[in-house]
Order: C-alpha cells, then sequence, then structure tokens
C-alpha cells in the first residue's frame, strides 16, 4: 500500500513519520521547512498534493481548515485522485465533509473522514482515536492502514457523523482543560503551591493522563503547543455551529470560546490550549 499525506503541521507531521515506518509515504506541505525531517525518515516528497495522489493509493489530508482543503482541488489532483481513497483527518464544518465527498465521488475516487482525538504527544505515539465515519466497506478496508496512528479507530457512521463525534469530544476536552486552568489559578491566587495541588490531583480520582500532561506544563511554564490556543477556539466556533444545527445549547463551549478569543487577542494564540492559566492569573492579579 503507498501513502500519501498531505499537511505536515503540528498533527499531520507526527502522524505522516508513523506511516512511513510501516508504508512506502510521499507528503506535500505548503512550505518546504518540515520536509527534512520527513525525508530523513524516508519519505518521498511531492511537489504538488498532484503528484503524491498519483504515486499513492491512499491519501490522507492533516490541513488547516475547509478552504486550504478545497484549495489542492484543482483539476489535476481531480485527475489523480480516480480510483484512489481520501481520508480526511482534519476538523472541518459537516456540510463541507458532505461536498468534499460529493467531489472524490465525482471524480472516480473514494472519500471517509476520521477526524482524531489527541493532540501532538498521541500522535507522536501512534496513540490517536480515530472516528471514522463514510461508506462502511471503505472504512474496514482502510483500517488496517490507520493502525499506525491510533489505539483505536471507531466507526461512527455516514459522512459527517465523525465530525459530529468530534466535536462532542472536543466539547468535553475544552471545557476540561478550561476548569483545570481556572482551578491552578484559583489555587494559586489563594496563596496555595501549585506543586501541592498537582499531587493532590493525582492521588483522587479526578487524576487522568491528561491532567497530569497539562499540570506539568503549567508548574514548567511551558506553554509549547500540543493543541494551539488558535486550533481550540476555532474547535469552540465549530461546537457551536453544531449544537446550534442540532437545536441543543452549549453554555460551557460558548464561555470557553470568550476566554480562549480573549487568549488568542492576548498574543497566546499559538500556546497549548493550557495557556489560559496565564490569561485566568494574570486576571487575578489585576483585580487584586
Amino acid at each position: 500500500m503507498r501513502i500519501g499525506f498531505l499537511g505536515l503541521g503540528r498533527m499531520g507531521t507526527p502522524m505522516a513519520l508513523n506511516l512511513c515506518k510501516n508504508y512506502p509515504t510521499t507528503v506535500w506541505n505548503r512550505t518546504a521547512s518540515k520536509y527534512p525531517t520527513l525525508a530523513d525518515a524516508g519519505a518521498r516528497i511531492g511537489d504538488t498534493p498532484a503528484q503524491v495522489a498519483k504515486q499513492s493509493d491512499l491519501v490522507f489530508t492533516m490541513l488547516f481548515d475547509a478552504p486550504a482543503i478545497q484549495s489542492i482541488f484543482d483539476d489535476s489532483f481531480k485527475r489523480a485522485i480516480r480510483n484512489k481513497t481520501i481520508v480526511n483527518t482534519s476538523s472541518v464544518p459537516v456540510e463541507f465533509s458532505q461536498k468534499l465527498e460529493r467531489q472524490i465521488l465525482s471524480a472516480g475516487g473514494s472519500y471517509i473522514e476520521m477526524p482524531v482525538s489527541g493532540s501532538k504527544v498521541p500522535a507522536e505515539q501512534g496513540k490517536l482515536v480515530g472516528m471514522m465515519a463514510g461508506d462502511k466497506a471503505v472504512c474496514e478496508r482502510v483500517r488496517p492502514y490507520v493502525q499506525p496512528l491510533t489505539s483505536a479507530s471507531v466507526y461512527c457512521g455516514p459522512i459527517g457523523s465523525g465530525l459530529k463525534m468530534k466535536y462532542a469530544i472536543n466539547a468535553y476536552l475544552i471545557t476540561v482543560t478550561a476548569g483545570l486552568a481556572e482551578a491552578m489559578s484559583l489555587a494559586q491566587a489563594q496563596g496555595l503551591d501549585l506543586d501541592a495541588f498537582s499531587k493532590v490531583l493525582a492521588a483522587g480520582p479526578l487524576a487522568s493522563a491528561y491532567s497530569k500532561l497539562k499540570v506539568d506544563k503549567v508548574l514548567a511554564q511551558d506553554w509549547s503547543a500540543q493543541a494551539a490556543i488558535e486550533d481550540c477556539y476555532n474547535s469552540t466556533q465549530l461546537i457551536q455551529a453544531a449544537a446550534t444545527e442540532a437545536e441543543t445549547k452549549s453554555p460551557l463551549v460558548r464561555l470557553c470560546g470568550e476566554l480562549y478569543s480573549q487568549a488568542r487577542a492576548s498574543g497566546m494564540a499559538e500556546d497549548d490550549m493550557i495557556a489560559v492559566f496565564k490569561l485566568l492569573a494574570r486576571s487575578t492579579t489585576t483585580s487584586t
């Protein structure tokens, strides 16, 4: 199986590296700065998305957003994906994924969506959770080839279902992260030792691998992004749109969206999502 991978950002690079260990892989990115790492791992470099598709049987996309994906769908790319399977792992609106399916089917290819749950570290470890959607037979055919990326790949239903599942999972992730940042800010504002906070949290039923990861980043003042505030803010917008479409409410995500919007405006867009702690701690100091 020849693999293609389009988009070598924060998530795409480790995903492509894991695929390189198992299959002949050709990659493409808008900027060439990410190529040396992939080339050292044995990947081929494609000059264009169309060239990647020509050299591949299965093509993954991990591009920033819907416009970035749509921009690669020129005539040469459409010709190159005939009899190929495209797997979109990016988080995009459901309507766009459905449009993408129509475009790919009309070009003679097949399509599934597989947004992933997990950030940079699980991506590096090959322990993302894939939320597969589309024709079930195509998903089952693709499943063996996503194993280097995932600890689990769950079939969620027709196109759109994987993204809807991602919105639901991210609603939990975002509110939990904001809650953890707020709790640590409160502890600090009360004059408590954050290392002691970490130990109390770790000893109780609320502890998780995720909470440990984020608490450790705050303790180390390490704001390097595993999942960036910019991405988190964009996710809140997708979730709120999905909630409106489903005629339900998402008040906590709305509040988190406002918080992450403030963090973006404060110059934290590329920081890790737990960096909202800095915004909360700053607010506490200002009010004091």
